[in-house]
């Protein structure tokens, strides 16, 4: 029988280290989408912060505490990192299990937003783009999420299955910005 290994999505090619950037993979979180039942939207809300002492956030938004994030993910969808949903969630919503179904990569560094400016159509800057604030975008070519995690840190999220072009454009866009430095 075979032996399955289990791997990250960026696997060895992260992390990276390119000028004033790093480029890290997010270790490994349960991510579950939260879609609530039509009119339900409160209830979840309520349930989440009961379970997890985080309420929904608003359109654009995240919210964290405790090693666990919540990410708005678009309309009446949610995205919760880091802990299993809690107990009253399901009777208000749909829930998902995608903690297999996305690579997470962390952009830190003063020359983090150029990086990004080179492959996202958004300004990302601080001044338009605070700590909390989320936006779903496309990322060169792929649809990703994109969270300012701190002052100088950016979580970039794509589908699985271009983890390796994710990680590529990345480094290329990085070695571009350090290159003009």
């Amino acid at each position: 029988m075979a032996e399955l290994i289990a791997l990250s999505p960026a696997g060895a090619a992260l992390p990276k280290r390119i000028g004033a950037v790093t480029l890290t993979e997010a270790p490994f979180a349960p991510m579950t989408g939260i879609s609530p039942h039509a009119g339900e939207v409160a209830q979840v809300s309520a349930a989440l912060e009961a379970a997890h002492g985080l309420a929904l956030p608003g359109p654009g938004r995240m919210l964290s505490g405790a090693g666990i994030e919540v990410l708005w993910f678009g309309r009446n969808r949610w995205l919760l990192i880091g802990a299993a949903p809690g107990d009253g969630l399901a009777a208000h919503a749909a829930l998902t299990d995608q903690s297999d179904a996305w690579v997470s990569v962390i952009v830190q560094g003063a020359a983090g937003v150029d990086v990004l400016a080179r492959l996202v159509p958004v300004d990302l800057r601080p001044r338009a783009f605070a700590e909390g604030s989320v936006i779903r975008t496309e990322l060169f070519h792929m649809p990703a999420a994109i969270a300012r995690t701190g002052a100088e840190e950016l979580r970039v999220m794509c589908f699985r299955s271009m983890a390796g072009t994710l990680v590529h454009d990345l480094v290329t866009a990085a070695e571009a910005v350090a290159a003009r430095g």
